[in-house]
């Protein structure tokens, strides 16, 4: 099994035991009703990142060259793209499947295994879908703010897509267990040592854990309904335009009737010829 899976499905049982046995906490988000459980896990996952996993990110950023981090950055994200033509298939965007195919297959051909990323240069973009955004699109609540052990932010819908879309990526069918330990291992890092620049800001927040889980929250309800929702609520704007319909009452707004035709001055009457 892969390592994100199992991380993913420990870490869920574990956590949904604690929740069971700790008293809850005062609510103060409907969002996060496992605060108390959740803010333990951050303070561990804080410990272990501040002691372990940032000063390796710093070592990785420091020994490795440049273009080296690059090379690995882009052969991970090439080996993954499959997992986002998989949701694109399933969210029924076929436009963008064939985006994404065409720039697994340059990258791959012409990138030499996804070392480089020629497809960027050729304005083929890519693509952001994961299986925990295409639950939310079939109508899947996210369910209650989570933070594993380790991994970080979720929730309850994101958590069962990340173990998902594990199965998504042909780097889960490598029989080689030190490969597949390993790489997931060197994502990690590689990922971590993008985010140090961000250190700051999380740190210096007042309250880093509140910080960070509305950002997770907006960040993926975004995803999920962000820009849907703004081009319905716009077409809605029209609809309501065309019919007359305030949309702050939604109700009919009544038309003030015409102006009363002004009357008609009499013509002067002309002097009679001589």
């Amino acid at each position: 099994m892969h390592p994100t899976v199992r991380a993913c499905l420990a870490a869920l049982f574990l956590l949904l035991a604690a929740g069971c046995a700790a008293r809850p906490a005062t609510r103060t988000d409907p969002r996060d009703p496992w605060e108390r459980m959740n803010r333990a896990t951050y303070a561990f996952n804080d410990k272990f990142d501040k002691a372990i996993f940032r000063p390796v990110a710093r070592g990785y950023r420091a020994a490795v060259p440049h273009v080296v981090q690059t090379g690995i950055r882009n052969a991970f994200d090439n080996a993954d793209t499959t997992i986002i033509m998989v949701n694109d298939l399933l969210q029924g965007q076929f436009t963008p499947f064939v985006h994404d195919t065409s720039r697994l297959l340059v990258n791959t051909v012409i990138g030499v295994g996804g070392l480089f990323d020629p497809a960027t240069a050729m304005g083929i973009e890519k693509g952001d879908r994961d299986f925990g955004q295409t639950l939310g699109k079939w109508g899947v609540g996210s369910g209650p703010y989570l933070v594993l052990p380790f991994l970080g932010p979720s929730d309850i819908r994101d958590t069962f897509g990340r173990a998902a879309d594990t199965y998504s990526t042909p780097r889960t069918y490598i029989s080689n267990t030190y490969w597949n330990y390993g790489s997931w291992a060197l994502e990690k890092v590689d990922w971590r040592s993008r985010v140090l620049d961000s250190d700051r800001l999380l740190d210096g927040a007042f309250d880093p854990y509140a910080f960070l889980r509305n950002a997770y929250l907006q960040n993926r309800q975004f995803k999920v309904r962000g820009a849907n929702s703004q081009s319905e609520e716009d077409e809605e704007q029209k609809m309501l335009e065309e019919s007359g319909i305030d949309s702050g009452s939604q109700t009919p707004q009544p038309q003030a009737p015409p102006p009363a035709p002004a009357p008609q001055q009499p013509a002067p009457e002309q002097p009679p010829p001589k």
